[in-house]
């Protein structure tokens, strides 16, 4: 069976964006590059909600392409072109879009048909909504939480409309140069 892993930068109050979606508070640097890098080599999939989605796609195709192109440019342009991808949304369809499957209904039955299959671990980056889908169906196998030196105060939450405890186990953690700790916890299943 593949873990869904869900990754996430956070401020320490708890926050992934701001209240517009703000995400310049974000420390990120090429430690945490290398880092994220040994986590997407164990993933063969990317998961992703309509704006997200949407976000990636305007980016990562050509990134490796640009004149000014950095390691990690390179490097996840590849595996973003080489990854099926699984995108969350109830407005577009996967009707033109290569290696890509659009969710739109069903969400528990679908994505744990798509676990069941061989592979790798299925990777979410960012997108809070689906991400809270995610997690109020117990999808969610794994969490690596990049924790930033940072309060802000309001914004799009980490967790939204939790109605019940959830007991995580702490796997490991990574403290980077920048000051963001990198928690990686799973879930305990009973």
């Amino acid at each position: 069976m593949r873990n869904l892993i869900f990754s996430m930068h956070t401020s320490l109050d708890g926050f992934v964006a701001g209240p517009n979606g703000e995400m310049n508070w974000i420390n990120i640097d090429d430690e945490i590059f290398d880092f994220v890098a040994t986590i997407t080599e164990k993933a063969d999939t990317a998961l992703y909600g309509r704006v997200t989605y949407e976000m990636m796609q305007g980016y990562w195709p050509t990134a490796a392409d640009q004149p000014n192109a950095s390691k990690h440019d390179i490097e996840h342009s590849a595996w973003y072109k080489n990854v099926s991808k699984i995108v969350l949304s109830r407005t577009i369809s996967d009707k033109g879009l290569n290696n890509t499957i659009v969710i739109s209904d069903h969400l528990a039955e679908n994505i744990n048909k798509i676990k069941e299959q061989d592979g790798k671990n299925i990777l979410i980056f960012g997108s809070p909504g689906a991400s809270h889908s995610l997690m109020r169906a117990g999808l969610i196998d794994e969490f690596w939480l990049f924790v930033n030196p940072v309060l802000i105060g309001k914004g799009i939450p980490l967790f939204k409309d939790v109605t019940e405890t959830t007991k995580l186990k702490l796997i490991e953690t990574k403290t980077f140069t920048c000051g963001v700790t990198a928690l990686h916890y799973e879930m305990k299943r009973d």
